[in-house]
Parts: C-alpha cells; structure tokens; sequence
C-alpha cells in the first residue's frame, strides 16, 4: 500500500500540471489569430531550445564552441533540426571524451 503522503504529493503534482496547462489553453484562446501571431508561435520552439542551449555554450569550454558552431552551420546547411542537434550533441560528447 502506498504512503498517503506518498498519495497526496502525487495528486498534488497532478492538480499542478493539469492548471498549468489549462492556464496556458486559457491564454491561448485570447491570443490573436493572424499571420503575424502564426509567425511568433512558429519560432517558439527555437527560441526556447536557444535559451536553455546559451547558458551550457556560454559557461562551456572549446568543446562546446565547437558543437554550438557545428549546429548552427549544419542547421544552415541542412534545414533539419534534428540532424543539426544531433551533430552539436556528438561534437561535444566527443570533446568532452577527447579533452584531458
């Protein structure tokens, strides 16, 4: 049986997450629907990678100067978000295991 503190914690994180996304619903039905807000929502999801990747690039050493270039000139060349990525991740992991 599970500790009902266990229990409450869990419904707790549920209620949570379930008012997070219904205030994000609710805040997207007041936004406005031209091109204009189409264009803005459709460079969230880089934005939002840019801002978590920018305090690793900028605390980072060679290894990651390296990847974060890397990524942004296969994502230039290729147009593919994920190659891009995954190109970044297995330059740094190869410094980081390179460097002494």
């Amino acid at each position: 049986m599970l500790d009902p503190i266990a229990l409450a914690v869990i419904g707790a994180m549920a209620a949570v997450t379930y008012a997070t996304r219904l205030g994000g619903f609710i805040a997207a039905t007041r936004l406005p629907s031209g091109p204009r807000a189409k264009q803005v929502l459709d460079q969230l999801p880089g934005a939002t990678f840019a801002a978590m990747a920018a305090p690793l690039v900028l605390e980072g050493g060679p290894p990651e100067w390296i990847a974060a270039a890397a990524t942004v000139l296969t994502m230039r060349a290729t147009g593919n978000v994920l190659l891009a990525i995954a190109a970044g991740t297995a330059i740094v992991a190869a410094g980081r295991a390179l460097a002494p």
